[in-house]
């Protein structure tokens, strides 16, 4: 169970009514001028759930004693899903995120195709995907699973783009994603879908919500161009936000995006886009 922060009001991040929708935030794209744990505190304070990606470069210590409610973190170190040397490397770090994970009683860890770098690029890019590949992502992604249900975790699977942010990255679309899953079949792997990636690849973004919805751990958001908060863009985010109350959907929605100016201000745009 989440640990509930001294003064954190989570229900301020929710949608109306019911409280339909869970809202997160990334502390590695908000607040970028303050100490790490300061930016996790920041964005627990204003109501929102908090996520983060290397674990390694972080002191977890200090994060756990923030007290923030921790809604996903990234679920590896190193590794590939389609080659045996990189599946058996994604493997052994995601165990050992999973150790970090209970620490911090985060619920979901996130994976791609590939690790990347700095840059965001692949460490091992790969322009064309071959049957094999796919085949040994699928078994990767089964024993990914096997840990997950281990250890009473949820392995999310993210969709990314490669026209601007991630090019050479293997199983980067939605379809791709989607359809290991599917493979998969486990409750211990869903979907990581990030609608800011979606949109640059594919859009259609409500029909792809409505396809998805059985898959999907959480939902990823940011305005495009630019990859800022909702109403900086293209992107319509009240009418998802309209879909997923329609549909149902309770889990999170999270803000994986930068400030277009202060940071308060982006997560109060972000609320209310997906206030229903």
């Amino acid at each position: 169970m989440s640990r509930p922060r001294p003064g954190h009001r989570p229900e301020l991040a929710r949608g109306g009514g019911d409280g339909v929708l869970r809202l997160a935030a990334s502390a590695e794209m908000l607040f970028l001028d303050l100490p790490f744990a300061e930016r996790v505190r920041r964005i627990a304070d204003a109501g929102f759930e908090v996520e983060i990606w290397d674990w390694t470069a972080k002191d977890v210590d200090e994060l756990t004693r923030t007290g923030a409610t921790f809604s996903s973190m990234t679920g590896y170190v190193s590794g590939t899903l389609a080659d045996p040397d990189g599946a058996a490397e994604l493997l052994r770090t995601a165990a050992q995120s999973l150790t970090v994970a209970e620490r911090l009683d985060c619920p979901r860890l996130n994976v791609h195709g590939t690790g990347l770098d700095g840059r965001g690029l692949p460490v091992v890019p790969a322009e064309v995907v071959t049957p094999a590949m796919w085949l040994t992502a699928a078994r990767t992604l089964e024993q990914l699973a096997r840990l997950g249900e281990r250890a009473g975790r949820v392995f999310t699977l993210e969709n990314l783009n490669t026209a601007v942010d991630h090019p050479g990255t293997p199983f980067a679309r939605a379809a791709d994603t989607i359809a290991l899953v599917e493979a998969v079949g486990s409750p211990h792997l869903r979907l990581n879908l990030d609608l800011y990636h979606a949109q640059i690849g594919e859009g259609n973004l409500v029909a792809l919500v409505e396809r998805a919805l059985p898959l999907i751990g959480e939902i990823q958001v940011a305005d495009v161009p630019g990859r800022c908060e909702p109403g900086t863009g293209e992107i319509h985010h009240p009418a998802v936000a309209a879909a997923l109350g329609r549909l149902g959907y309770t889990g999170v929605v999270a803000l994986e995006g930068w400030a277009s100016g202060d940071p308060a201000r982006a997560l109060d745009r972000f609320r209310t886009a997906f206030t229903l």
